[in-house]
């Protein structure tokens, strides 16, 4: 959730008064996100029909073709579903407290993924730190109550191949709950040897969405939740060090992690003041613990190479 920002996915922006939604607009942005997201679909189901791995060329207009568009539909739908439950529960915690919000604005492009997300735009002031959790926290638990049965939905439909899932231009990373689920469906089968199919892998898009909304820095859905549990001073001191350690992650694994460390050090660090002194109790910091078990799910500490 950032003001003005590029979070991955999706997050909240603090923005002055305007209360005038452009469905126009709204409608628009949810077309050329199913346009971009099937595309990438398609190119997922193509290399799956042919018991092959996705080639970056798979991706780009003019290199491949032939392949059926609708058949990107399935992933499609199941990653703008995961993005829509996130968004609205974010949406519906503010109409919730009388919080003046938007509806969601997806973020089409044409990447392997089809999308970097989607995000609202709070547009009152959140009154106490009760507000924030529950706004906060909202977004990711609702996209992750899809995330899990597309999930297994997708592992069903997915198949066994020696050595798939370390082939080919991209090499997706295994979060732990992806992991255990597939000892579920594939018991006694290495994970380089699971071909994921496009919902099982749209769904993993969730879980990466997930992931890193959920991270205690700034802004973000995680940040919130931090800045709502703790004080000020804790909430800065986490920020910083939760970036410090993309550094690391992204020297020894994936340089993606560096790039985020730039962005969210320039435009994610800060949070507005919420002036208020009452702790949120027990069950909402019982649902913060659940939520960093969520993150630790989620997380994989090399998503894509």
């Amino acid at each position: 959730m950032n003001p003005g920002s590029v979070e991955p996915f999706a997050f909240v922006d603090f923005v002055r008064p305007r209360r005038r939604d452009r469905y126009w607009l709204h409608i628009l942005l949810l077309i050329l996100a199913v346009g971009t997201t099937t595309w990438a679909g398609a190119a997922f189901a193509w290399a799956f029909d042919q018991n092959r791995p996705p080639s970056l060329e798979d991706f780009i207009p003019g290199f491949a073709s032939g392949f059926p568009l609708l058949a990107g539909l399935p992933y499609s739908l199941t990653l703008l579903t995961i993005l829509l439950a996130h968004e609205f529960g974010h949406y519906f915690a503010c109409r919730f407290y009388g919080i003046d919000a938007s509806l969601p604005f997806f973020l089409p492009v044409p990447t392997v993924i089809g999308t970097f997300g989607a995000f609202i735009r709070i547009r009152s002031a959140i009154g106490s730190r009760k507000e924030l959790f529950d706004v906060g926290i909202a977004g990711p638990l609702a996209g992750f109550a899809f995330v899990v049965p597309a999930l297994g939905i997708g592992l069903a439909l997915s198949k066994s191949i020696p050595g798939i899932a370390e082939s080919g231009d991209l090499v997706f990373g295994t979060p732990l709950i992806l992991r255990a689920l597939e000892a579920l469906v594939f018991p006694g089968i290495p994970t380089a040897d699971i071909y994921l199919h496009p919902v099982a892998r749209a769904a993993w898009v969730g879980l990466l969405a997930t992931a890193l909304n959920l991270m205690p820095i700034g802004q973000l859905d995680g940040g919130h939740i931090v800045y709502a549990l703790t004080s000020t001073r804790w909430h800065k001191r986490l920020t910083w060090f939760f970036i410090l350690c993309l550094i690391p992650l992204g020297l020894l694994f994936s340089w993606t992690w560096l790039f985020w460390a730039a962005v969210l050090a320039i435009v994610a660090r800060r949070h507005p003041t919420i002036y208020d002194e009452y702790p949120v109790g027990p069950r909402r910091t019982a649902l913060g613990v659940l939520a960093f078990a969520v993150f630790v799910l989620s997380f994989c500490i090399t998503p894509i190479s």
